[in-house]
């Protein structure tokens, strides 16, 4: 291996750079893996060198060899010119919003936003003098209709994290970007493997590192990535504000990239099989996940996107609660928990009617959220065929 990999990699391919970037093996006498530097002061050596501030580094909340190697990654992977590494995705979510907006300013958000980011904006926000117009996520380059003098950017997210609506991000940034408005994306769902932000005209992508970076369910990270227009006002109010993630969760992170790659596509395999399993059982009315021919979003999925990871949902003929409840609480290998991303099962019902404001959620029958994890597909199968024959035989 040459001795300084990361400076040379943008001739390589996505999975190389996954193995490869924001590693100096040769500057850590050998050892693969940067450490993890935990501390807060930095020393210097002389007078001058203090007053100029001379080094790397200056202090605990400015970066550590350890973020440092994250950021850089994540930043090769992303096409972005910067990366800041938070504590959670919704962290992340919040630095990117304040480094936009600004008082007496106007935001649009996408009505199938992550449900904390409405949260944020209908309470913090508004504080702070910022209005939120929330769009319907099938606008596409009609969002032109609700710019105005006072909007400040533009907030997606594609697919939408439950209701999984596709969202045309190309037609929504040429638009912003002839109104000069930046436009930001929650991009978890596919991370940059799958969709590339910055190159289909993102100005500031977010990642929640929780999910698929991680992979373990064991991590709260969060990545905000900024081109090159947006990076220097991304980490001024980064640093304004030092929403630092530790150094041991950063560390994690570092140890998920190497192999994302690679699950995210089992990821993608695995849900897939299993929805069109879905898709066939007698007791589901539709499946929401844009990877299907048949979904409302597949032609813009199929136009911008390289993949589907593993979070995807059903729409359920009419039933009961009771009967909903007793299909899952009975279920062996998939947990109920708010996450995904990781190597287990997960489901959640759910009903976006209550805080959807531009657009209605009328579903035929109750929802269910499916994150596909990494066990045998035919156990899956067989649980959840078991849960069905619970929902059938309750009233």
């Amino acid at each position: 291996m040459a001795q300084h990999p990361s400076r040379h990699l943008d001739r390589f391919r996505e999975r190389t750079r996954l193995v490869h970037a924001g590693r100096e093996p040769f500057d850590q006498h050998g050892f693969v893996n940067t450490p993890i530097y935990r501390g807060s002061t930095v020393l210097y050596p002389t007078v001058d060198d203090l007053k100029h501030r001379r080094g790397t580094y200056s202090y605990g909340t400015k970066g550590t060899p350890t973020t440092r190697s994250l950021e850089t990654a994540w930043s090769s992977l992303a096409g972005a010119a910067d990366t800041v590494l938070t504590p959670s995705g919704l962290a992340a979510i919040t630095v990117a919003l304040m480094t936009v907006c600004r008082a007496g300013g106007h935001l649009l958000v996408t009505d199938s936003v992550y449900r904390p980011t409405r949260n944020y904006c209908d309470t913090v926000l508004r504080r702070f003098g910022v209005e939120t117009t929330y769009y319907d996520p099938l606008i596409g380059g009609r969002i032109g209709e609700l710019i105005r003098p006072e909007t400040c950017a533009v907030f997606t997210e594609a697919p939408g994290s439950q209701t999984f609506e596709m969202q045309d991000i190309p037609a929504i940034a040429e638009t912003a970007r002839a109104h000069d408005i930046p436009v930001l994306m929650d991009n978890t769902w596919a991370t940059p493997l799958f969709f590339p932000p910055h190159e289909m005209g993102v100005d500031i992508a977010i990642e929640a590192g929780t999910k698929y970076l991680s992979g373990g369910s064991d991590l709260l990270l969060g990545l905000t990535s900024a081109n090159a227009r947006w990076a220097r006002k991304l980490r001024d109010t980064f640093d304004a504000c030092a929403p630092c993630a530790g150094p041991e969760d950063v560390f994690l992170g570092l140890r998920g990239l190497r192999t994302m790659a690679l699950r995210l596509k089992e990821h993608e395999r695995q849900a897939l099989e299993i929805a069109l399993w879905l898709a066939a059982r007698p007791e589901v009315s539709r499946v929401l996940h844009p990877a299907l021919p048949e979904d409302p979003g597949h032609a813009i999925w199929q136009r911008d996107f390289r993949g589907a990871s593993g979070l995807f949902a059903v729409i359920l003929k009419p039933a009961s609660e009771a009967a909903v409840a007793a299909m899952l609480d009975g279920l062996e290998l998939f947990g109920m928990g708010y996450s995904w991303g990781g190597f287990e099962s997960l489901v959640i019902p759910f009903d976006a009617a209550s805080y959807r404001t531009a657009t209605e959620w009328k579903p035929e029958g109750p929802a269910l959220r499916f994150h596909i994890g990494l066990e045998d597909l035919e156990d899956l199968k067989a649980d959840l065929d078991a849960g069905f024959a619970r929902l059938r035989a309750t009233v």
